[in-house]
């Protein structure tokens, strides 16, 4: 017992504080109706407000689910029974490598380094894989899913615009705050219960083989926070918060300099205390608390000068650092004003010791063992994951790409990052094949995209790249097949098994400043004559501006009745500006290299139909091979130069033509569509079963199904 205190009566208090809130709540709004709309972003601090009813919440559900758990299984068995009567097969299998590009993968099965999905190719089928417009991951992902094009599911890109604000919103979530609160001196009570909506629209194809009675493991395939209820188990994947309402924000503590923020992360000083280093780690706001400023936890560090080792000293407990090497996940405590806590789990990482010190924290994960945020359907799954296989990354990237970004870690400390999370999600993955007898596992490993992303600098030496690491994307593949091999031993004869990719990949060399170009020809203006402007539009005139670019492929008309300031009318006027704008852009040539950095500009109305196409961007830049927009444009920034280099290490990207970056689809079935696209596999998932595809699925099986066929 720390600190001489009785867990019991720790826990008591705990409970009796979440009881009192859950009655308050429950009395004051039952029906969670009032809510005021908020930003996932930099100091959120949601996960206070959720952690507050889990406590007493689980208690209940726990209880509950112990008395009642024989009757559903039996009650499970019969419908499950039911519901494969007329399905083909009894299993299918989706392995998920994000980002891995047919070029690469072609290549290197010619080359015999790709054993296993050559063996796939012979014996069954491969083909490239036809991406979403724009071809982006949360696009893809969510079309795979749901079978509809992105006017049908409402995600067209990453981030969003706020029509009354211009500022940028996450796609795919928003958060509601709770509106009435109670003042009691300094402590605030929320009265009305916050939540998080997903903000994906349609319906994903587990949902619908959970209504026909068969069972879905569906294991971090993006856009799936907050889960959805279901017949079936799901981990979230992209998009899923750290434990301060953010996309993932890591620390950086040192002796060397003062505090300063990064884009994704912020540097914090080391304080010299006798022998010790002395700082602390900022967590979520307190929004129990008058001021709402963000928990800290103190920690102190010591420094062994003989062998090159420090100890970090935290919440009553010591752990050795050793420099280059990641801690295992440690557990960490924040504590409201309440008293109430909640937990999340970050690694530690020694970059020097001696004669300087700097330390790297990864973001704070929601902890998988008592989430403050719900991560998984149902909320238990996290937590016997957790229990079976030990903690893990929650957060929706798990590998810190800014980190790297910004030189806070150095290459070797971002691939031992991400090949950890990849070790946590491959036994996750092989858990669930040796458990399903029948039904449906999918699963998404996002190694290939995020190491593609910060390493194809190193296929040409451009952009900064490390000879050492020639070999580093190489070598993913060469894992991804590995991995394929070992998901093949669980594919039977009434087993489909399908690999795919959303999407491929190309360099990432020049970045295309829009807004810039849209400034210089008159579409854009800045107040009083200014050349260049802050983020998120900071000194844009929307009285005099026509047309802006947001996320990393839309441009939007400035519409008069849709945007706050909007002076485009639409009709005629709208559809003139848009033609206006495919002309000049498409083919837009880098004056400086002489190659053309945009191959077509497309208007969305021409792509695809559907109830949410007036959420789209008004266009979509389909960029060439080399090329991408711009960090700052990609966030609402006018600069100087319309293309200049790519200086980040980020250098690869599919941000581009779809039609430039196809994925790969491999099946131990013949495939009969000669071009497949992502939208193809979830009418696919319920033919197989027997379940006629919904009519407003837009995508077609990729094989033909004979009369009666049944599993066996």
């Amino acid at each position: 017992m720390r600190g001489g205190r009785d867990p019991r009566q720790r826990l008591l208090r705990d409970l009796a504080a979440a009881l009192v809130t859950l009655l308050v709540l429950w009395c004051a709004d039952p029906g969670g109706s009032g809510a005021d709309l908020a930003y996932i972003g930099p100091g959120a601090g949601f996960a206070f407000l959720g952690s507050f009813l889990a406590i007493i919440a689980s208690f209940f559900l726990s209880a509950a689910s112990l008395l009642v758990w024989p009757f559903r299984m039996l009650w499970r068995v019969l419908r499950r029974r039911k519901g494969f009567r007329d399905a083909r097969i009894r299993k299918l299998i989706f392995l998920g490598l994000d980002g891995l590009d047919p070029e690469i993968t072609e290549r290197l099965m010619a080359e015999g380094k790709m054993p296993n999905l050559a063996r796939l190719k012979e014996e069954g089928s491969y083909r490239r894989l036809r991406t979403t417009f724009p071809s982006l991951s949360p696009v893809a992902w969510s079309t795979f899913a749901t079978g509809v094009s992105p006017a049908r599911h409402n995600i067209f890109d990453f981030l969003n615009r706020n029509l009354k604000s211009y500022l940028p919103e996450l796609s795919s979530a928003k958060v509601w705050q709770p509106r009435r609160v109670l003042k009691l001196g300094r402590l605030r009570i929320p009265l009305s219960r916050p939540h998080v909506e997903l903000r994906r629209k349609s319906q994903p194809f587990w949902k619908i083989l959970g209504e026909h009675s068969i069972g879905s493991t569906i294991l971090r395939v993006p856009i799936t926070f907050p889960p959805e209820k279901f017949d079936g188990k799901l981990l979230s994947a992209m998009c899923t918060p750290d434990l301060k309402g953010t996309q993932g924000s890591f620390a950086q503590f040192t002796t060397r300099l003062e505090k300063a923020t990064f884009e994704s992360g912020s540097r914090y000083p080391l304080k010299r205390a006798g022998d010790f280093l002395e700082g602390a780690i900022e967590g979520p706001e307190d929004l129990l608390h008058e001021g709402g400023k963000p928990l800290e936890i103190p920690f102190r560090i010591s420094r062994n000068k003989e062998n090159g080792s420090a100890t970090l000293h935290l919440q009553g407990e010591s752990h050795v650092l050793k420099r280059g090497e990641y801690t295992p996940w440690i557990r960490l405590t924040f504590r409201t004003a309440l008293g109430v806590k909640v937990t999340g789990i970050a690694r530690f990482l020694v970059m020097e010791v001696e004669p300087e010190f700097s330390m790297y924290l990864s973001p704070i994960n929601i902890d998988p063992e008592n989430p403050a945020l719900p991560i998984a359907h149902p909320t238990y799954y996290a937590m016997y994951l957790a229990k079976l296989l030990g903690s893990y990354a929650t957060l929706g990237m798990a590998e810190d790409t800014w980190a790297l970004n910004e030189g806070v870690i150095d290459d070797e400390a971002f691939l031992k990052q991400a090949y950890l999370t990849f070790a946590e999600r491959e036994a996750m993955f092989l858990n669930a094949l040796e458990k399903t007898r029948r039904g449906v596992v999918a699963c998404v490993f996002d190694t290939s995209d995020r190491i593609q992303h910060m390493f194809f600098r190193c296929l040409d030496g451009r952009n900064g790249g490390n000879v050492k690491h020639a070999a580093t994307i190489e070598e993913m593949y060469r894992r991804m097949d590995r991995l394929a091999g070992e998901t093949l031993r669980y594919a039977d004869k009434d087993t489909v098994l399908f690999v795919l990719s959303d999407h491929g990949f190309r360099s990432f060399r020049r970045g295309v400043d829009l807004n810039a170009w849209l400034r210089d020809n008159g579409y854009l203006v800045l107040k009083n004559g200014a050349a260049t402007s802050g983020p998120y539009f900071r000194g844009v005139d929307w009285s005099r501006t026509r047309a802006y670019a947001l996320g990393l492929a839309g441009l939007y008309l400035n519409l008069r009745g849709r945007e706050a300031g909007g002076i485009v009318q639409p009709g005629a006027e709208a559809e003139s500006l848009k033609r206006e704008l495919i002309t000049k852009l498409s083919g837009l040539r880098d004056d400086e290299t002489g190659e053309i950095a945009i191959r077509q500009v497309y208007a969305t109305s021409s792509l695809y139909r559907g109830p949410y196409l007036d959420a789209a961007p008004d266009l979509i830049a389909g960029y060439n091979d080399g090329y991408r927009i711009s960090w700052d444009a990609a966030v609402g920034r006018v600069t100087a130069k319309v293309i200049a280099d790519n200086p980040k290490a980020w250098s690869g990207d599919h941000s581009m033509d779809p039609s430039l970056v196809p994925g790969v689809l491999f099946s131990n079935r013949r495939i009969e569509a000669a071009d497949p696209g992502i939208e193809d596999l979830a009418p696919t998932a319920l033919e197989l079963f027997g379940i006629r595809p919904p009519a407003w699925m837009e995508g077609k099986p990729v094989f033909r199904f004979a009369d009666g066929g049944r599993a066996s």
